[in-house]
């Protein structure tokens, strides 16, 4: 399409040469072309799909395998119930096709796949308790099908919790694993969630710029807080933060991505596996805009106490967070967050890491609010460290417009 100012020129300069009926055709030309741009992109749902190399992936997803295969036993398979659902969703600025044939021929072959990250499945015991967590993080991954490469990546996680007298059985972590792609008390699960990312994603006609998480560091007396799960393996607890970081700023900022690639790819490119077995490569783009945080402190502070009653306690979060551009321009803050929680006293046992995640995932919810216009500008004042924080508040923000 003809940019705007280029259409412009080029209507004067036949206006002055042929007349103003021209130039008037032109222009009517140009607008026209406007309003085609803006008629919904066609986009293949390319599946279901897991990210990373196959050798392991039974092993890294033993749990969502099981239920990609009891909905293809029951008569329904995933590829088949997220399509319908796409469908159903009717997304104003796509158009969902089933196969990615239909756009051959095309120059740029768009398609969309749910791709699986990771898959956490944890049974702890406090006492006569038994807790089940269950999380799935995951991505609404558009590519170009042509040249495989990433257009557009928006995170999505989900995480059920239970307690139980008992050790969960099989057929109860089961259950868990459905509910988190389900949903659970009319909260959306994974499925829903990229629906609705899907639904709500918009593919520019220029190229837009790119925002990832290229660096994701954690103290190590954080560390110490931090459930074995999390630090299970090298580098885990660094990928956990930047998920945390990215979903943030993807949903609450209304921003695409790009996958932290030290957790989902190799040299810049990301493998993935769909449901039917296809193996597929993706590059990912190269950042316009990193983000670097760290994660620098937890602490539990008791805020109030009753005398034979409940006793309140304020968990804080405490991160160094920096996002700029060429010109150093943008967030370069500590920033602190604190979550108040009511401990009765008859509970006996407390865990206090839901209670520190919260100020954690708080943090960064928060932030990516003020970052996306939709903040507590008060708050952010108070929370950081800066002594220009409203001016790297606005900074920020040109940069997340800038990316959408």
């Amino acid at each position: 399409m003809v940019p705007a100012s280029s259409a412009r020129q080029t209507a004067f300069f036949f206006a002055r040469r042929m007349g103003r009926f021209f130039a008037a055709c032109l222009l009517s030309g140009f607008y026209f072309s406007a309003a085609w741009a803006q008629q919904p992109v066609d986009v293949a749902f390319a599946g279901f799909a897991y990210a990373g190399t196959e050798s392991g992936m039974n092993a890294r997803f033993p749990y969502s395998h099981r239920y990609v295969r009891s909905l293809e036993e029951s008569g329904t398979p995933i590829f088949q119930k997220l399509s319908q659902a796409l469908k159903s969703a009717n997304p104003t600025s796509l158009r969902i096709v089933d196969q990615i044939q239909e756009l051959k021929g095309r120059d740029q072959a768009l398609a969309v796949a749910l791709v699986v990250g990771s898959e956490t499945v944890v049974i702890e015991q406090f006492g006569q308790l038994h807790k089940l967590l269950v999380l799935i993080r995951a991505q609404a991954m558009f590519f170009d099908f042509k040249s495989m490469n990433v257009v557009r990546a928006y995170p999505l996680s989900f995480a059920y919790v239970d307690a139980l007298d008992h050790a969960p059985s099989e057929d109860e972590i089961r259950g868990g694993v459905r509910l988190v792609y389900e949903g659970v008390a009319e909260k959306p699960g994974v499925l829903a969630r990229f629906v609705d990312s899907v639904a709500k994603a918009s593919i520019p006609s220029y190229v837009p710029r790119f925002l990832q998480v290229t660096s994701a560091q954690i103290s190590p007396d954080v560390l110490d807080f931090l459930p074995p799960y999390i630090k299970s393996e090298s580098g885990a607890a660094e990928m956990w933060l930047a998920d945390i970081v990215s979903e943030a700023i993807s949903t609450r900022a209304e921003v695409p991505v790009v996958p932290y690639a030290k957790g989902y790819a190799v040299g810049g490119v990301m493998s993935m596996r769909v449901s039917d077995g296809a193996v597929w490569d993706l590059k990912l783009p190269v950042p316009d805009y990193e983000i670097n945080v760290e994660l620098t402190g937890l602490k539990k502070i008791k805020f109030s106490e009753v005398p034979g009653g409940a006793t309140s306690f304020v968990y804080g979060a405490y991160a160094q967070v920096r996002m700029e551009d060429a010109l150093k321009k943008g967030l370069n803050t500590a920033i602190k967050n604190g979550e108040t929680r009511v401990v009765p006293a008859s509970q006996k046992h407390v865990d206090d890491f839901p209670h520190f995640y919260d100020a954690i995932n708080g943090l960064f919810t928060k932030l990516a609010l003020v970052m996306g216009g939709h903040g507590d500008e008060k708050w952010f004042k108070g929370a950081a460290s800066a002594k220009d924080a409203e001016q790297q508040a606005l900074t920020a923000r040109g940069i997340i417009n800038k990316c959408k």
